[in-house]
């Protein structure tokens, strides 16, 4: 059987009417989707090569172009008021061929209430100053819960606002915030250069899009220690893993004073996941939260990350919960089913019984 042709900004219309989150291209293979964390196969006819470069290359800036030429790989992103956008694009080679991977954002920025996500975190983005980070493995909803956050601080604060983004996804207007968005390989050269720059344009607050290197942990700790409230994301599980992830990028004779930084300024970490929606309307946001309290602070200083979730265990108090006790109240409520929360959970067996115990 002969497929049909199709257009790629047809994909795009398709995808997105369809709720998908991520649409692959290329390597000869039919366009394939991503709906609610499932892959999708269209049944039309798989785009050529040159039509995914001359897409690519009206996305990318010459910078970003380059990047794909020389390294194999580029990142860009096409804004609002353009065709079936916001989208972000990931374009590299591989055996078959080019293969773009393209992420589809909401149209708009989404109000941090209509996420389901803690109050707690929206809390932390309120805060004057101290290090709040976002994590989470690929595809958790980091990205749109940091535009959230932003979006938030912009309606309800009066805030300088600079972030850096590789590549910028969400664009916001300016409201009682001023908002200054920067891209890497656009506006600045790299995260750590940016980030030490954008000290001196009077920010209140500074937003990392994502934070990857040894250098871009240590300008965000001195932000975050200069008085700033600095907004990152991270690709990490809990927020045990993150801290450990931040003090083990720096070398062992310098890992007591980055605990100790590190402990100083936390303000917290929030650990996401998507989960499919019993009603099959999407997916839902589950969370892992933790707060800096005392002593977290000083499980932090001391090396002590084992403990965290223990403290997290005990913590709800100060706004603390695990992301099995937020799966569990997700299945009880009958928005999840507890066979895909215990897909998403890290102890699976802790979301059945307390799911059980709960309801």
């Amino acid at each position: 059987m002969t497929l049909a042709p199709v257009r790629l900004a047809d994909v795009l219309r398709s995808a997105r009417a369809r709720g998908a989150s991520d649409v692959h291209l290329g390597g000869g293979e039919r366009p394939v989707l991503r709906i609610d964390g499932r892959l999708t196969t269209l049944d039309v006819a798989p785009l050529d090569g040159d039509g995914l470069r001359a897409f690519v290359a009206a996305i990318f800036t010459r910078d970003q172009l380059a990047r794909l030429d020389d390294a194999g790989c580029g990142d860009g992103a096409a804004a609002r008021g353009s065709d079936c956008a916001p989208y972000r694009v990931h374009a590299f080679r591989c055996a078959s061929g080019l293969h773009v991977a393209i992420r589809l954002l909401a149209a708009s920025v989404p109000a941090f209430e209509s996420l389901g996500l803690p109050p707690t975190l929206a809390g932390l983005a309120q805060r004057s100053s101290g290090l709040v980070l976002v994590t989470g493995p690929t595809g958790s909803g980091k990205t749109t819960a940091l535009a959230a956050l932003i979006d938030r601080i912009n309606r309800t604060c009066e805030r300088t606002v600079v972030t850096i983004e590789d590549p910028v996804e969400y664009a916001h207007a300016s409201m009682r915030s001023l908002i200054v968005q920067c891209e890497v390989g656009r506006d600045v050269t790299d995260h750590a250069h940016a980030l030490r720059g954008a000290l001196r344009a009077d920010p209140d607050v500074i937003v990392i899009g994502e934070m990857r290197d040894r250098e871009t942990f240590a300008a965000a700790l001195t932000a975050a220690e200069t008085g700033h409230l600095v907004l990152a994301t991270l690709h990490t599980n809990d927020a045990a893993q993150t801290v450990d992830r931040i003090v083990d990028a720096f070398p062992a004779d310098g890992q007591a004073q980055v605990r100790g930084q590190l402990a100083s300024v936390i303000a917290g970490v929030a650990s996401l996941r998507l989960v499919p929606r019993r009603d099959a309307a999407g997916r839902r946001a589950a969370a892992e939260v933790l707060t800096a309290t005392d002593a977290v602070r000083a499980l932090v200083r001391e090396g002590k990350t084992h403990h965290l979730r223990n403290a997290i265990v005990t913590g709800r108090a100060a706004g603390m919960q695990t992301l099995e006790s937020h799966l569990s109240d997700l299945v009880v409520r009958g928005d999840v089913a507890l066979a895909d929360a215990r897909a998403a959970a890290v102890r699976p067996e802790e979301v059945r019984a307390l799911a059980r115990a709960a309801s």
